[in-house]
């Protein structure tokens, strides 16, 4: 049994508005066979941040996305939906999560940051309605303007380091911003949270060394504990990255995601999970449906 964290689909409405989500993307024919030929029992659809809102703004692209996904939840079983938000206003956040909530939706997508700013305490709101209605929190990295963007413009460098600094920073900072600790939120980050996963002593070390001199604030416990609240996908990850997020966020918290039609060859993906004996079926099913309360 499979259940995958991590898949997408874009309606062409939206697709067509983007300079890079074409073709595969917005073709949900092959999103269901890919389902069903890879037997996943459920999958869950996250909306990767793409530049469509520069030509059809942000409250619309919502609004197609929203739509497309509640189709999809009532024409294949097998998808779990996490709804899109517009952010402003932000005061009509908690209204949107109702609405979605009652339509269907298991989940809500966020990105890691927004037109190059980094929202924490900004998005209390959106926090406190997702525990509310007991909504998980999807985090993609943000791929329009991620930190380090106006400095460094490469089409490798880009997606492997800078869309992973975005991930890692925006948890942090729901770390420091004691977001983590205050709110009973189920957040799940794509491909491994980052560089998080190698970071855990570092992370510790700096932290007692900062606090010993009054430099930090108390966070009420050390950073690697507090961020084993986070849930993490595994996007195609080595087995060798995989272990070391295990020791980092524990075994109850790691899941399988293909990130489709990214990494769309499951076999291969889950025969290197073979070497972790029981701890294979948490990650590849278990986790989810318990997370999800399938």
């Amino acid at each position: 049994m499979i259940n995958d964290a991590h898949t997408h689909f874009i309606p062409k409405e939206i697709s067509d508005q983007t300079s890079f989500y074409k073709g595969v993307w917005a073709d949900k024919e092959k999103l269901f066979s890919y389902l069903e030929q890879n037997k996943i029992e459920k999958a869950l659809l996250t909306y990767p941040s793409t530049d469509a809102h520069l030509q059809l703004g942000q409250k619309k692209v919502c609004q197609i996305y929203n739509k497309a996904q509640e189709e999809l939840i009532q024409e294949n079983p097998k998808i779990v939906a996490a709804g899109l938000l517009n952010l402003e206003p932000i005061e009509q956040i908690p209204e949107q999560i109702k609405s979605l909530s009652e339509r269907g939706f298991k989940a809500l997508n966020l990105s890691s940051s927004y037109q190059g700013r980094f929202l924490v305490k900004e998005l209390v709101p959106l926090f406190r309605a997702a525990q509310d209605y007991q909504l998980p929190i999807f985090v993609h990295p943000q791929t329009i303007n991620p930190i380090g963007f106006e400095r460094v413009k490469d089409p490798l460098l880009m997606p492997v380091l800078e869309y992973g600094f975005d991930s890692s920073m925006f948890m942090g900072l729901l770390m420091t911003e004691e977001i983590l600790q205050e709110f009973k939120v189920d957040f799940i980050f794509s491909s491994l949270g980052g560089i998080i996963p190698f970071l855990k002593n570092r992370l510790d070390r700096v932290y007692k060394m900062l606090k010993q001199r009054q430099i930090v604030k108390d966070l009420g416990d050390s950073p690697s504990n507090i961020l084993k609240k986070v849930y993490v996908d595994t996007s195609g990850a080595t087995l060798e990255n995989i272990k070391m997020a295990l020791d980092f966020f524990g075994p109850e918290h790691i899941l399988w995601g293909s990130d489709y039609p990214v990494n769309p060859s499951v076999t291969k993906n889950l025969e290197k999970l073979d070497k972790l004996g029981e701890l294979k079926n948490k990650i590849v099913y278990q986790n989810f449906k318990q997370l999800f309360k399938l």
